[in-house]
C-alpha cells in the first residue's frame, strides 16, 4: 500500500529533498541543485511565499519513501493570464505507476481545493527555477541550470492523461567549421550603423549599481510573453544579484547601450558548475566550493543563462553582438563548448542564432497540462 504525506515535520522535508540524491547516486548524468537553496522553500519567509503557495508531499511504500511531488499556486501568473493554474515541480519517484498515480492525485485534489482548474508542469515558481520534463537527452550531463530525470518519468506522467503544452530544444554549441570572423564584422557593422556601445563596470557590486534596475526592466519587458514567466518581485531581484555576485564573472556579461546610455540588450553566461557539484550533494562544502571556484576561474563548459533584447531593438540585428562574444569566450583555451539551456521549439529567432555556429541539438524537455474535471 501507498501512503502520501503532505511534507510538514523536519525529518519529512529532509527526506523530500535527500530523495531526488539517493534516487541518482551512480548516475553520472544527474546534477542536484544547491542544497541550502532548496531548504529556504520550508520557510515561512521564502522569497516567493508573497505570491504563491505551494505544498509538498512524500510517499512511502511499507515505510521507505519512494516518490515526492510539489504543487504551486502561482497567483501572479494567473493574474497575468486569467488562468486558473495549479504548477507541479519536484516530481521524482520510482518507476512504479502506482507511485505517480498517488502523488498526482495528491496534487490535483489541493489544485480543486484551492478552486483550480488545471494542472500544468513541472514548472516551478518561476523561470528562474528548473523548468521542463527531461524526455531526450538521457545521456548526457545535465546543467546546473535544469534538472534531470529518468525516460520512465515521461510514461508515468501520459499515463495520468497528462499532454504536451510546450516543448524547449536544448543544444551544445560550438566554433563554427568555418570560423572566417564574419560574425565579428558583423557584430562591428551593428555597433557602428545604430551608434552602440558596450556598458563597463570596475567589478560586479558597481556593475549592480549602474545596470541592475535597467536589467530586470528589461527581462520583464522581454520576457513577459513567455510560456510560464512572472514580473519579477524585490524578493527575486536580491535573490538573483546574491547569485550573481557568487558565480558570475564580469567577463560573461554583455550590456549593450544606445547612444543615450541606455540598456537595449544583455547577454549572460557562466562557468558550468555541474562536476563541481555532483560529489557534495548540491551543498557547498568546502571542499565543493574549491571546486567551483577552481570552475569558474577555468571554465571547459559554458552555460548560456538568458539573451534579453529591448522589444523595439528586436528586428535591428542587435543580439548578433551578444554571438560574437558568445563566440570569442568559446575560443578560449580549455573552453570546449557551451549549453543553451531552454530555447522553445517555436521561438526562431532564437534557434536561428545558434546557426551561426556548430550546433548540436542533443536534450529536449516538455511542459504538460491537464484540466481537471469533477
Amino acid at each position: 500500500m501507498i501512503q502520501v504525506i503532505e511534507v510538514k515535520t523536519r525529518k519529512q522535508q529532509k527526506e523530500f529533498l535527500d530523495f531526488p540524491l539517493k534516487l541518482y547516486k551512480d548516475n553520472p548524468c544527474f546534477v542536484p541543485p544547491l542544497y541550502g537553496d532548496e531548504k529556504k522553500m520550508f520557510r515561512p519567509d521564502y522569497v516567493y511565499y508573497d505570491t504563491c503557495e505551494a505544498a509538498c508531499w512524500n510517499a512511502y511504500r511499507d515505510g521507505k519513501m519512494v516518490g515526492r511531488i510539489q504543487g504551486i499556486l502561482q497567483k501572479a501568473h494567473n493574474e497575468k493570464t486569467g488562468e486558473k493554474r495549479i504548477r507541479f515541480t519536484r516530481f521524482d519517484a520510482i518507476d512504479d505507476q502506482a507511485v505517480a498515480d498517488a502523488l498526482f492525485a495528491a496534487v490535483e485534489n489541493w489544485a480543486r481545493e484551492k478552486g483550480m482548474d488545471t494542472v500544468c508542469g513541472p514548472l516551478g515558481f518561476s523561470d528562474l527555477e528548473r523548468e521542463g520534463l527531461l524526455i531526450e537527452g538521457f545521456d548526457e550531463l545535465a546543467t546546473f541550470e535544469e534538472q534531470y530525470n529518468a525516460a520512465y518519468y515521461q510514461r508515468l506522467i501520459e499515463n495520468l492523461g497528462y499532454r504536451k503544452e510546450v516543448d524547449w530544444e536544448e543544444r551544445k554549441i560550438y566554433v563554427p567549421e568555418n570560423d572566417d570572423g564574419s560574425l565579428e564584422k558583423m557584430s562591428d557593422y551593428i555597433m557602428k550603423r545604430y551608434n552602440l556601445r558596450f556598458g563597463g563596470a570596475k567589478n560586479k557590486r558597481e556593475f549592480i549599481r549602474r545596470y541592475g534596475d535597467e536589467f530586470f526592466a528589461l527581462l520583464d519587458e522581454g520576457y513577459k510573453d513567455i510560456y510560464g514567466t512572472v514580473p519579477f518581485t524585490k524578493g527575486m531581484k536580491d535573490m538573483l544579484i546574491q547569485n550573481f555576485m557568487l558565480i558570475i564573472e564580469l567577463k560573461y556579461v554583455d550590456v549593450i547601450l544606445d547612444e543615450n546610455d541606455k540598456v537595449i540588450c544583455m547577454g549572460l553566461c557562466f562557468p558550468s558548475l555541474s562536476r563541481a557539484l555532483q560529489k557534495s550533494g548540491g551543498k557547498l562544502t568546502p571542499a565543493a566550493l574549491v571546486r567551483v571556484l577552481h570552475d569558474i576561474k577555468h571554465p571547459r563548459i559554458l552555460d548560456l543563462a538568458l539573451v534579453a533584447v529591448a522589444p523595439s531593438w528586436a528586428n535591428r540585428g542587435v543580439a548578433t553582438v551578444i554571438s560574437a562574444h558568445l563566440l570569442k569566450l568559446l575560443r578560449e583555451p580549455g573552453v570546449e563548448y557551451a549549453e543553451t539551456n531552454l530555447n522553445l521549439e517555436d521561438n526562431r529567432a532564437i534557434i536561428n542564432q545558434w546557426k551561426r555556429f556548430r550546433a548540436v541539438q542533443h536534450k529536449k524537455r516538455r511542459a504538460y497540462i491537464k484540466k481537471l474535471t469533477d
